[in-house]
């Protein structure tokens, strides 16, 4: 394979074979280098290295050793430091959308979430305060404390590096902790260029330490390390499962995000102009490589047979190509992925789905080095179906017609996963009732995957995780409480 530039723009954001550990950019303690691949091309676009245990203990040495400073530095200062750090990254938005573009393999989608990202999280930074709590006798007063847990993890996946890499470690920095972030292998770049940016906006060495490898190598190591003092990851329910159960060993809090199959609830009034074009974006964006993709459509049965069709046509004129091509979807981020997705088109079959459109891989010289597929729509699917169950990850649409209103919720809620749903109605009294029946932990009305508010809370129900990043408490999930008594001596 041939390598080429990190970043089509030649940036020197990134430098091959490097980590960063207390503020020094350093190979893996063994030397190994792991190629991260272009999924388009199969091209290498750069090599990093292949972290081991050994690297994350220098990482959390590293760590330890900055955060008393970190710590004790004026909560101000430290938002000042993030909003540094986010006027540097929007100086290089055109290098970062497309490293990380390229890595992952998306098409352009839109500034990068980044900078504003830091900026709603710097904002929290000194909003940070306890409570004044009433006290038996006038000569004491009670109060809590909400202080950083230490040094604080974070294990992260590919298909937004970008915005997980800021969503943890904007959080965690804000609240005075030092970090350790283990990015994963397919798609490590762009968290190293944003870690680069913060050293140079003045973020002291070892508050941000990025460990790159393999996630039983590196990855594990995190969550089992006895120092660690908080943990976060996203991914899947069955790494999160191996991840809770390290944390276990050592009563590591832990916040996990771990996917979904999220249901997009068509009913009879709904706008479908509005609808279709909405669900077929949701769940090709990103090649339906999202956590909340809406991947089922339960939709009332008297407009069943339009939906489907409608989707069918909209999928239909679906662009498939290369991150730089005027299209809008790209190809899946991984062999591996291509294949666990392509086994899930044939089990669709199998399992008696009506394969409408898709199915494959599309046809043409310039798709066979990449891990590109259609958009897949099937109908007449049942809920025991797996296709109907189990995250996919790919763009691959499911349709469950139902009869009602408590059909739809009982289908709705009927997987173990409750991160996103979606109700289409134009009645206010049914998508009130919706909201609240929804087992969710976000409710979208009218939209495709609860866009459109700034600072929601985001996080699940069921096996979906527990706990919440974005919204404006997502500093004071990385603190801990303390109570106080104080009373005077005379």
């Amino acid at each position: 394979m041939t390598t080429i530039s990190a970043a089509p723009s030649g940036t020197s954001l990134v430098v091959d074979g490097v980590q960063l550990i207390g503020g020094a950019w350093v190979p893996a303690s063994t030397g190994e280098t792991i190629d991260v691949i272009d999924p388009a091309s199969g091209e290498v676009l750069a090599a990093v290295p292949r972290g081991t245990a050994y690297d994350v203990e220098q990482a959390v040495r590293a760590a330890e050793e900055a955060f008393p400073a970190w710590r004790d530095t004026k909560s101000t200062t430290r938002g000042e430091l993030i909003h540094r750090w986010a006027a540097l990254i929007d100086e290089h938005t055109t290098e970062i959308d497309e490293l990380e573009s390229r890595e992952v393999g998306r098409p352009h989608w839109g500034p990068p979430p980044m900078a504003r990202i830091l900026r709603f999280i710097a904002g929290q930074a000194d909003k940070v305060s306890g409570l004044s709590l009433p006290t038996h006798t006038p000569d004491v007063l009670g109060l809590t404390l909400r202080e950083p847990y230490g040094v604080v993890g974070s294990v992260i996946p590919w298909n937004a590096p970008g915005a997980m890499f800021s969503n943890d470690v904007g959080a965690a920095i804000a609240a005075g902790n030092t970090i350790v972030v283990k990015p994963a292998e397919d798609a490590p770049l762009t968290p190293l260029a944003l870690a680069r940016l913060a050293l140079e906006a003045g973020i002291p060495p070892g508050v941000v330490n990025v460990v790159t490898g393999y996630g039983l190598e590196a990855g594990a190591a995190i969550p089992a390390h006895p120092r660690i003092r908080r943990m976060s990851f996203t991914g899947s329910p069955e790494t999160g499962e191996s991840i809770m159960a390290a944390c276990a060993k050592n009563l590591t809090p832990l916040h996990l995000e771990l996917g979904g199959k999220s249901p997009q609830v068509v009913f009879a009034d709904a706008d479908l102009d509005a609808a279709v074009p909405a669900m077929v974006a949701g769940i090709t964006l990103n090649t339906g490589q999202i956590c909340a993709a809406g991947s089922r459509v339960v939709v009332e049965r008297s407009v069943h047979r339009e939906v489907v069709s409608r989707i069918a046509e909209h999928m239909a004129k679906i662009r498939i190509g290369a991150w730089h091509e005027k299209v809008q979807m790209g190809p899946l981020i991984s062999a591996k992925q291509h294949a666990r997705v392509m086994g899930y088109l044939s089990l669709g079959r199998e399992e008696g789905a009506e394969l409408v459109t898709g199915g494959g891989t599309p046809s043409g010289a310039e798709f066979d080095r990449g891990f590109f597929v259609e958009p897949t729509l099937f109908d007449e699917v049942t809920p025991q179906m797996r296709i109907a169950r189990e995250e996919i990850f790919g763009p691959v649409l499911s349709v469950i017609p139902v009869d009602d209103e408590d059909e739809a919720v009982e289908v709705a809620n009927g997987t173990d996963y409750g991160l996103v749903a979606s109700v289409w109605t134009s009645d206010v009294g049914k998508a009130v009732r919706m909201s609240r029946r929804l087992l969710a932990g976000q409710v979208g009305v009218n939209n495709a995957i609860g866009a459109g508010v700034i600072g929601g809370p985001f996080g699940g129900y069921k096996r979906s995780g527990f706990g919440r990043t974005m919204g404006a408490d997502a500093v004071l999930e990385y603190t801990q409480v303390k109570t106080v008594s104080l009373r005077g001596t005379q």
